[in-house]
């Protein structure tokens, strides 16, 4: 199992993540509101990761990951395995962010605590560890951060992100590597530019 900092990811292994959210949704899409808890407990940090990257708020995006949920249970009877489950996902969530953008009309700073929080739900991450990577993300950009999290915690493709972003493949690397460069760096003691 991949880590970033001790935070387990979903990248493990792609295609047994891929076959086990596809038939999670095939079941809810059956009304199972039991696969839905669990595609809940499965997904819900990479939904809240996409909401807050948009929305830059945390508890609208709360709000937009729950819609999302909702939406999730509406459209899975017509829901077809095909490509990236978590995508299907999480290009839901974007789409309901943006509505809700456009609908306040606003995008307001996100305060780096709430960047900071989404990999902190994991349970083997100790406190000191927390701090440690709360301290890496805090020197990254807001887009070379919200690269690193979905990556780390949606375990999604670079491709995938670059769709989700809507940025070129090569920037959403090129951020990426920059990235964990900048948190490597503040990690072994140095200054990051």
């Amino acid at each position: 199992m991949m880590t970033l900092l001790g935070i387990p990811t979903m990248e493990e292994d792609p295609g047994r993540r891929n076959r086990e959210l596809d038939r999670l949704l095939v079941q809810v899409g059956g009304g199972d509101r039991e696969a839905l808890a669990l595609l809940y407990d499965k997904a819900r940090a990479a939904v809240y990761a996409m909401a807050l990257s948009l929305l830059k708020d945390a508890h609208e995006a709360e709000d937009v990951a729950q819609d999302t949920f909702v939406k999730v249970w509406e459209n899975a009877p017509g829901y077809r395995a095909q490509g990236s489950p978590m995508a299907w996902m999480l290009t839901i969530a974007r789409n309901l962010a943006r509505m809700r953008l456009r609908r306040i009309g606003r995008q307001v700073g996100l305060e780096e605590e709430e960047w900071n929080a989404i990999p902190a739900d994991a349970p083997a991450v100790s406190a000191e560890d927390r701090q440690v990577l709360q301290t890496a993300l805090a020197a990254l950009g807001e887009e070379e951060r919200q690269i690193v999290l979905l990556h780390a915690v949606t375990g999604l493709k670079h491709r995938e992100i670059a769709e989700l972003m809507e940025m070129p493949l090569a920037t959403v690397l090129s951020k990426y590597h920059r990235g964990l460069k900048k948190m490597r760096t503040q990690l072994e003691g140095g200054e990051t530019s």
